[in-house]
C-alpha cells in the first residue's frame, strides 16, 4: 500500500548528489554582498551586470555568459533581509543542468535550498493527461545530505498543496474523509468518524451547524497514532472544504478562492503524516472539522444563537 493515491508524485530528477563534478554557480546575493563582490570584478561580467541593472533585489535573475556564449553562473537577489526560500524562484526560470549554490550565500538561504528548490518545481498537474515530462535543472547537494528528511519535508508540503488545490467538487468532507482513512491504514494509526446527526448525539454542534446544509455531510475525524505513554501531541485543522457564506452568500470574487478555507487541514494532515514518517516519539493526535458551508433550507440563519459545547 502508498499514499499515491491521495497525495501527489514527487519529482525525482531535481537534485544531484555531489560526487565533484562541474555545476554551474548559483550565486545568493544580498544588497551589501554584492557590492562587496563587484569590486573584486572587471571585464565583462561587471559591464554585464551594469546593463542589467541588477541591484540584488529580492527575486531579481541574472545570467552570466561565459566566454563560449554559455552560462558561467546565476546571480540570484536576495533583497536586504534575505528570504530562506529564495531559491524557489529559479527551477522554472533555468535550462537543464546540474547547479551549486554558493557557500557563501547566508545560512538560512542554504540550509532551505533542497526545499525551496523542490517548491519551485511543484506544478499541480492532476487534471492534465498526457503531459510530457518536465527536465528540470538539478541542484547539487552535499554528499552527506539527509534525504530521507530532504524527502519528507518535501511530501509534506506537496501534499498540502495538492489538498488545498483539489477543487472542492473532488475535495468535499467525504473525500477528506478518505484520505484520512488512508493514511490512517498506512500510517497504521487509528481513526473514528462522526457524521451528520451522531455529531449532535456526540457533541460537536457547531461542526454540524456549520455544514448541515450541504448534500456531502458534516463530520469531525480524529485519528490517533503512537505510544499511549509518550508525550502528547496535538495537531487541529480547519476543513471547511467550501464556504459559500451560507445565507450570508458571498459575492463571487470573495467565493472563488473558498476551497482553499480547508487549508488548515491540509497542513495538519501533512503536518501528521511527517510526524509519523518520521517515527517521533509522541502519543499524536489529530483532529479535523470536515464540513462544506452550503446554501439549503438547513442553512443556519445570521442573527441564530446556536448552542456550543461552552453552552
Amino acid at each position: 500500500m502508498s499514499l499515491d493515491g491521495i497525495f501527489p508524485a514527487m519529482p525525482d530528477d531535481i537534485y544531484l548528489k555531489d560526487k565533484g563534478k562541474p555545476a554551474c554557480l548559483i550565486r545568493a546575493l544580498t544588497p551589501t554582498a554584492l557590492a562587496a563582490w563587484r569590486n573584486t570584478l572587471a571585464g565583462p561580467h561587471l559591464a554585464w551586470m551594469e546593463t542589467a541593472h541588477f541591484t540584488a533585489a529580492a527575486g531579481e535573475i541574472l545570467l552570466l555568459p561565459d566566454s563560449a556564449g554559455g552560462l558561467e553562473a546565476v546571480l540570484l537577489g536576495l533583497g536586504p533581509m534575505p528570504d530562506p526560500m529564495a531559491l524557489a524562484a529559479l527551477p522554472k526560470k533555468l535550462p537543464p543542468g546540474a547547479y551549486r549554490l554558493d557557500t557563501k550565500a547566508p545560512d538560512a538561504v542554504r540550509e532551505m535550498a533542497p526545499l525551496a528548490w523542490a517548491l519551485g518545481a511543484y506544478q499541480f498537474k492532476h487534471y492534465k493527461k498526457g503531459l510530457a515530462q518536465t527536465e528540470w535543472p538539478n541542484l547539487v547537494l552535499d554528499k552527506n545530505a539527509d534525504m530521507a528528511r530532504i524527502d519528507r519535508l518535501n511530501r509534506a508540503v506537496y501534499s498540502a498543496r495538492h489538498l488545498i488545490n483539489t477543487p472542492a467538487a473532488d475535495m468535499g468532507p467525504d473525500a477528506l474523509q478518505t484520505v484520512m482513512e488512508t493514511l490512517a491504514k498506512y500510517r497504521e494509526a487509528k481513526l473514528q468518524v462522526i457524521s451528520g446527526d451522531d455529531l449532535l448525539a456526540e457533541n460537536y454542534p457547531m461542526i454540524h451547524a456549520v455544514g448541515r446544509a450541504a448534500h456531502d455531510a458534516p463530520r469531525f475525524l480524529d485519528l490517533r497514532w503512537g505510544d499511549e505513554t509518550a508525550p502528547k501531541l496535538t495537531l487541529i485543522g480547519k476543513g471547511v472544504c467550501f464556504d459559500t457564506g451560507g445565507l450570508n452568500l458571498k459575492p463571487g470574487n470573495y467565493m472563488d478562492l473558498m476551497k482553499k478555507d480547508m487549508g488548515g487541514a491540509a497542513l495538519a494532515i501533512a503536518l501528521a503524516d511527517a510526524v509519523m514518517d518520521a517515527g517521533l516519539p509522541v502519543r499524536l493526535r489529530l483532529m479535523i472539522g470536515a464540513v462544506e458551508n452550503a446554501i439549503g433550507p438547513d442553512a443556519f440563519r445570521p442573527g441564530d444563537v446556536l448552542a456550543s459545547r461552552k453552552g
